[in-house]
């Protein structure tokens, strides 16, 4: 039976895959949902500004809703927003966790303190079938964030090709970068009426990070 639904959007290949899916069942969306960094004026993990998210929406013709929040009061307004969403018609939240049991008991908690039901497309399936399904029904991503303590700096900027995830998993990193190994931004793909437009930044290190800035 057909549901509307908001989704935890990251920007990243997971989340933007458990969309596609539930989209591909019938399911309708209302919004997408993505944390803000206040502090930073970018998203939070993948490092999206408000610009680069409003040119994804456009393409994707689903509306991006920020939640613009503090650390502290990150999982307040979350709950906020899927308040929010409920009122509107919503009746779940789509979230593209795999296999962490950490990440799905704080998002279940989420939304049964708001009255939806979460929804989690991906999960228990193997990571390598996952990457490869996200490749081959041609959606377009680049890494753009890396634990260099876990792989190599060399893989940033490089779009996940077959080729790459299996220069990553030779290497023996995880190939799905579940346990934050990488972070990779979607730019393309069959959701996507057109490329989303964007520049990249000077690569930076952060401590054991080196990202990749996405620019309008």
């Amino acid at each position: 039976m057909s549901k509307k639904f908001v989704a935890s959007y990251s920007g990243g290949k997971d989340s933007v895959l458990a969309i596609y899916r539930a989209i591909k069942q019938g399911h309708e969306p209302i919004a997408l949902i993505i944390t803000y960094n206040t502090t930073r004026n970018r998203s939070y993990f993948h490092g999206i500004p408000e610009d680069v998210l409003n040119s994804v929406s456009k393409s994707l013709d689903i509306p991006i809703w920020l939640i613009k929040t503090s650390g502290e009061e990150y999982a307040q307004n979350f709950e906020k927003t899927l308040i929010k969403a409920k009122e509107l018609g919503a009746e779940m939240c789509i979230f593209g966790d795999i296999d962490i049991e950490g990440h799905r008991e704080w998002c279940t908690a989420r939304c049964e303190n708001t009255g939806l039901s979460a929804f989690f497309p991906l999960w228990g399936e193997e990571r390598k079938k996952l990457v490869y399904e996200f490749i081959e029904t041609g959606f377009l991503a680049t890494i753009t964030a890396l634990d260099t303590s876990r792989m190599s700096e060399d893989f940033i900027g490089n779009n996940l090709t077959i080729e790459t995830v299996e220069l990553i998993e030779s290497q023996g990193v995880d190939i799905c970068g579940e346990n934050g190994e990488y972070h990779t931004f979607v730019h393309d793909g069959p959701m996507f009426n057109k490329k989303v437009e964007f520049s990249f930044g000077k690569i930076f290190k952060e401590e054991k990070y080196i990202y990749l800035p996405i620019l309008p």
